[in-house]
């Protein structure tokens, strides 16, 4: 059954609130007086269409609808989640949870966007104080998957009901039990601020030296091990009392303003935009967003190999949305007979070449997870593979039957050519709909881990797999099957 959000205000971070429920499934319906805001939300949208759908593995569910409406109360109609995202001044939030709240549900999920508000201050005069908390995302709210989620003087069913849903968007609710102004994140972010104004300032870096010290030192660090577990590892074996020891004294150096704030004088601000100008007035905002969300993209999933930071999340996103699919079945739940679909994913921007297309390396990647994934399916799993027995690629034809580009939704249907003794044959057809894409076809047998020789699989792994071999035989053979390089089409 399709959830349905509520998004008042279609800013750029309303916007990718709507793209992030919006290409999970909700339909989305949305409130924003600015006439200009259909056409911003569609941009943020055709951003995040190009983006996030790459990220995972399992191709996304179909995405919602997406429609604009004339008031809040219709707006609000039905919906499971609203998120607030007008503008940061109290009297004009007030205004706007008191119309929300005269027409939406009571068991709704009220979520302010607010990066400094405190839940209390959200709740004065409501109808319902116990319905509003602070859901504070980052930006763009379509990728970065941390929502801050503040809920001091929150009904804690809601609360619990607002950390599922969020989860199931692949987002992370870091649940804070204390209010403070600013939250978490934030101050942080306002402490380098502060302190990177002071440098430009005072003329010791640019605009482009400081941003160049954070990407290419400690941001890196930051971004897959935050900061204390980054400073337990440079204690080395001694841990994170020895760093304390050797580096607790020199907070009581004075190295830093953080207590202190340039004044924003003409002059300051006119260095820093100048330095800005230089360093990215070469790219539109679009193109920096591109730039920024290819980047974030192929950061995510380099970190999703490793199970580690938001790649973990990730991972965890695709067991449950491969839960209750043919992605999550065995072979006991699959009809002998017919193919089997081992593969339904977006292709990532990362997997395009120079021609616009898909490499010829990832083909082979997406057939590789096909084959795994058969083998999954037949028993031959982690658990199996970590008892000794495994299957090796032998020798592997790939034919390239039309292009794909990024953003192409690719289905991979798996054919057991021969599957007997040590031996397994699969012939994999990659489509999109009924457009053919390419064939892969791969050789298999199965080794022994220890001696690295081939042995017979166990038992319940040949029967599954005679099983499909059997099934398949009865299926008409397909063009391409066994076919040399160079032979006529």
């Amino acid at each position: 059954m399709s959830k349905t959000a509520a998004i008042i205000g279609g800013g750029v971070i309303g916007g990718g609130w709507a793209a992030r429920f919006m290409l999970n499934g909700w339909d989305v319906q949305v409130f924003d007086p600015d006439p200009q805001a259909e056409r911003k939300i569609g941009e943020v949208l055709a951003n995040a269409r190009s983006s996030l759908p790459g990220l995972t593995d399992v191709a996304l569910p179909a995405a919602g609808k997406l429609t604009f409406h004339a008031t809040i109360a219709e707006a609000v109609a039905g919906a499971d989640w609203i998120q607030e995202s007008v503008p940061e001044r109290l009297d004009i939030k007030h205004k706007t949870f008191a119309e929300v709240q005269a027409a939406c549900s009571a068991d709704a999920v009220i979520g302010s966007s607010t990066s400094g508000f405190k839940p209390s201050e959200l709740q004065q005069g409501a109808a319902r104080p116990e319905q509003i908390m602070v859901a504070h995302p980052f930006n763009p709210v379509y990728l970065l998957p941390l929502v801050e989620l503040v809920a001091v003087g929150a009904d804690p069913v809601l609360v619990e009901k607002a950390k599922g849903l969020l989860e199931s968007i692949g987002m992370y609710p870091l649940h804070l039990k204390k209010e403070i102004d600013a939250h978490v994140a934030d101050r942080f972010l306002e402490a380098v601020w502060r302190e990177a104004l002071w440098l430009v300032k005072d003329g010791i870096a640019t605009t482009e030296e400081i941003d160049n010290a954070i990407r290419y030192g400690f941001g890196i660090r930051w971004a897959q091990m935050g900061l204390f577990e980054t400073y337990r590892v440079a204690g080395g074996e001694a841990g994170m009392k020895h760093f304390m020891a050797q580096f607790g004294p020199c907070l009581k150096w004075p190295w830093t303003k953080l207590m202190d704030v340039p004044d924003f004088t003409d002059e300051l601000v006119d260095l820093i935009a100048g330095q800005s100008d230089a360093q990215s007035g070469m790219h539109s905002i679009r193109e920096l967003e591109r730039i920024r969300d290819n980047n974030l993209v192929t950061m995510m999933r380099g970190l999703k190999t490793q199970n580690w930071g938001a790649g973990a999340l990730l991972n965890a996103q695709e067991a449950q949305m491969r839960k209750g699919t043919v992605h999550g079945a065995v072979a006991a739940d699959l009809p002998a007979d017919a193919l089997v679909e081992t593969a339904h994913r977006t292709v990532p921007l990362d997997w395009t070449d120079y021609n616009g297309h898909m490499t010829e390396s990832r083909y082979l990647q997406a057939f590789a997870d096909a084959t795994d994934r058969f083998m999954a399916i037949i028993g031959c799993d982690a658990a199996y593979i970590s008892s000794g027995g495994s299957y090796f690629t032998a020798e592997t034809h790939i034919r390239h039957i039309d292009e794909v580009h990024a953003g192409t939704v690719i289905t991979i249907r798996t054919r057991v050519v021969m599957g007997e003794g040590k031996k397994m044959h699969l012939f994999h057809e990659m489509s999109d709909g009924e457009r053919l894409l390419a064939t892969g076809e791969h050789f298999l047998l199965h080794v022994s881990l220890e001696s690295r020789k081939p042995t017979p699989p166990a038992a319940h792994i040949e029967a599954a797999l005679v099983r499909f071999a059997q099934g398949h035989a009865g299926l008409p053979l397909p063009d391409g099957i066994g076919r040399a390089i160079g032979a006529p089409r």
